[in-house]
């Protein structure tokens, strides 16, 4: 009892008390939001789930906070099986829930699980570990090629699922860590130039018609109402009758009618700004910001570049995800079904979601070698 005292000592004393603490409150404003998303359809299990999945992420976080993150650093390769793994079982025992055509989950029996979330957390330990170990050469071609091969597989994995917009955002991560580990400009420019001479290949015989179309829709709003731009169109008109303050929760004449399709999940920022108005889906722009600026903090006050890196990694999942998502929902972007971090209904992401967050609370907890520990 004494040991377990000591620990929650540690943990009052040393923890990043105000990210755990704004994670929290952004999770009830999803679960709230969800709540009112789902209640014209009287079916409470999305925000029980959300509930379950928030306290059990935050006790999650706590544990993950617990113990040095160089441990699991040192561990990559459990880490890299427990992400692999469950998406390579989805080619075989996969199935695609009713509105999606990816089989991209799997199903437990009493619920159902994507692992292409918990991927996205194991990807940023081993991509951690690898790039702090070769940072100091780190510009050199015998350690960059590996590097970019191993920031490479993931992408091309969950492409080969189907899951382009996860695809999207695993690159992204790829993106910051790369510049976080000090990769030179000039790979950069040249990864660049590379994509925009390749980018014809990939709109023209890479991609299917129905992603050329979700672009096209981007540029012609007017278009296609009725098919491929229909979710953007409603979620356009939501949007506009929330004004400043929104109509009110439980009150949204399309949430309440599920006219938006799927309000609760990929365009639950929409369902936010018709019954919240602009005021709302503030609220929840300067939330997540929050989350991804203590991330940024961290690794700052971090004294290991895999701290730093770590939490950079996190910081990148969740402002891919936020600038996507809400690009999506503002017709800014195509729709390529990216989740909004902690508001989605969904309990695998908001689960993996904590796990990420526990090791940034982890890198804040041993961010020097001055901590001390009550229990020693």
């Amino acid at each position: 009892m004494r040991h377990f005292l000591a620990r929650i000592a540690d943990f009052i004393r040393e923890s990043d008390k105000i990210l755990l603490i704004i994670c929290i409150f952004t999770s009830l404003y999803g679960c709230l939001a969800v709540f009112s998303a789902t209640h014209y359809l009287e079916n409470y299990r999305p925000v029980i789930i959300q509930l379950l999945c928030t306290v059990m992420g935050v006790v999650a976080a706590v544990i993950i906070s617990a113990v040095d993150y160089e441990k699991f650093l040192k561990r990559w390769y459990i880490a890299a099986a427990v992400g692999v793994i469950p998406v390579i079982l989805t080619f075989f025992i996969g199935f695609a829930p009713e509105g999606t055509d990816d089989k991209a989950w799997l199903d437990l029996g009493i619920t159902t699980f994507q692992p292409s979330e918990l991927l996205k957390i194991c990807f940023i330990i081993t991509f951690s570990a690898h790039l702090s170990k070769v940072k100091p050469n780190i510009n050199k071609l015998k350690y960059i090629i590996p590097v970019v091969l191993h920031g490479a597989f993931p992408v091309v994995l969950i492409h080969i699922q189907g899951d382009d917009g996860t695809a999207l955002v695993f690159a992204i991560i790829v993106v910051f860590m790369l510049w976080a580990a000090g990769v030179s400009w000039k790979y950069f420019v040249a990864a660049i130039a590379a994509a925009l001479a390749a980018s014809p290949i990939l709109y023209f015989f890479i991609m299917n018609d129905d992603q050329r179309a979700r672009i096209q829709s981007i540029f012609d709003l007017n278009a296609d109402t009725s098919g491929i731009g229909y979710q953007q169109w409603r979620g356009r008109m939501a949007l506009a009758n929330g004004g400043l303050t929104g109509q009110g929760l439980l009150n949204g004449d399309l949430t309440q009618n599920g006219i938006v399709p799927y309000g609760y999940n990929d365009f639950i920022f929409v369902s936010i700004g018709e019954e919240l108005g602009f005021l709302g889906c503030m609220a929840v722009v300067l939330l997540l910001a929050a989350i991804c600026f203590r991330c940024l903090r961290v690794a700052k006050l971090s004294s290991k570049d895999s701290g730093k890196l770590i939490c950079v990694g996190m910081f990148s999942l969740l402002f891919a995800q936020m600038v996507i998502n809400i690009g999506m929902c503002i017709s800014i972007l195509p729709v390529i079904g990216i989740t909004l971090p902690f508001f989605s209904a969904g309990g695998t992401s908001l689960f993996c979601l904590y796990l990420g967050i526990g090791l940034v609370l982890n890198v804040y907890m041993h961010r020097n070698s001055r901590t001390i520990y009550l229990h020693d």
